[in-house]
């Protein structure tokens, strides 16, 4: 029997704990400064490896796929999407598709709800007052945000994440209504209010927390005439993809008080996001960390590396595989 490991380029600088497994288990080619990756340095950087472990914003296009050596068998990203990564092009070159489902729920939800409190309570205004020394005291109108307990939240895309994050939004009394691609049971429900058509559920929500995937339908889906039929003054969360909505309809409804604020995680185009996000102060913005926590980025980084395992070391269907 070979000692020979497989190789295994990954592309970016993971937990040390992940890291170290992927060490002993591979001959792994590693990117110890966390440079970024482009589609030259990535195609030099590939070359003679079996599996590849990249992660979101990773050049894995066609073009790059179509650049990637014979030897290669498996793409395993290190995230739950897995839209940077053009699996038709993979597929037609016999090459495996993984993902990491499953394992950031509670982290993403959190800062879903983070992202909903610090929105609806000013609190990037608060912050860069008090950092720029410009705080004077307290006073009785100042930073006057919007009530959360008792609101109306609805939910676009009620999978996991959206379960999680309308859990979390019961315990401030919060009503619940959901639009998803099939109703749920009961069970999961919990009372929540379906709405089969999503625009139908638009003029019940106080808040809107965007939790859908990023598909063909639902790119750039908050749009200006979905954004109008939401209530005056409502708030908007995103912790899904960033071009889920359309960042110039959703500037400008901030702008002109149509929405009283924004809770944002997640860009189109990032990080490059934007520049009309900066100019508005009660925009709370968040660089995309809604699964980092120390707990769930391990948690990825092992389930990215049982899905190249069980291809490369042990010949078996990766337990986790898209394509």
């Amino acid at each position: 029997m070979s000692d020979r490991k497989p190789r295994v380029l990954a592309t970016r600088l993971f937990p040390p704990a992940v890291q170290a497994r992927l060490q002993a288990n591979f001959d792994a080619v590693l990117n110890p400064d966390d440079v970024v990756y482009d589609a030259d340095r990535l195609a030099q950087a590939i070359a003679g490896c079996e599996g590849l472990m990249c992660a979101a914003g990773d050049p894995v296009n066609a073009a790059a796929i179509a650049r990637f050596p014979d030897s290669l068998r498996i793409i395993a990203t290190f995230s739950v999407g897995y839209e940077h990564v053009d699996v038709a092009a993979a597929t037609k070159r016999g090459i495996v598709v993984t993902n990491t489902p499953d394992v950031l729920t509670d982290a993403t939800a959190d800062v879903a709800l983070l992202c909903l409190l610090g929105a609806a309570r000013r609190a990037q205004e608060g912050i860069d007052m008090l950092r720029g020394r410009r705080w004077i005291g307290w006073a009785p109108t100042q930073l006057m945000g919007t009530h959360v307990t008792g609101k109306r939240l609805g939910i676009l895309g009620m999978g996991r994440i959206g379960q999680a994050v309308a859990d979390r939004a019961r315990a401030f009394g919060m009503t619940i209504h959901y639009s998803n691609r099939k109703r749920l049971s009961p069970e999961e429900e919990k009372g929540a209010i379906f709405h089969a058509d999503p625009e139908a559920m638009l003029p019940h929500c106080d808040f809107l927390s965007l939790n859908c995937p990023l598909t063909a339908e639902t790119r750039k889906w908050l749009n200006q005439a979905r954004i109008a039929r939401l209530p005056d003054g409502a708030v908007v969360v995103n912790t899904a993809r960033g071009p889920v909505v359309d960042d110039d309809a959703l500037i400008a409804a901030v702008r002109s008080g149509k929405l009283a604020s924004v809770g944002l995680d997640v860009f189109d185009g990032e990080p490059k996001l934007h520049p009309g996000y900066l100019d508005l102060p009660n925009a709370f913005l968040l660089p995309h960390m809604g699964s980092a926590t120390l707990e769930t980025r391990n948690a990825m980084g092992f389930r990215a590396l049982d899905n190249l395992e069980a291809l490369l070391l042990r010949g078996e269907t990766p337990p986790h595989r898209v394509a």
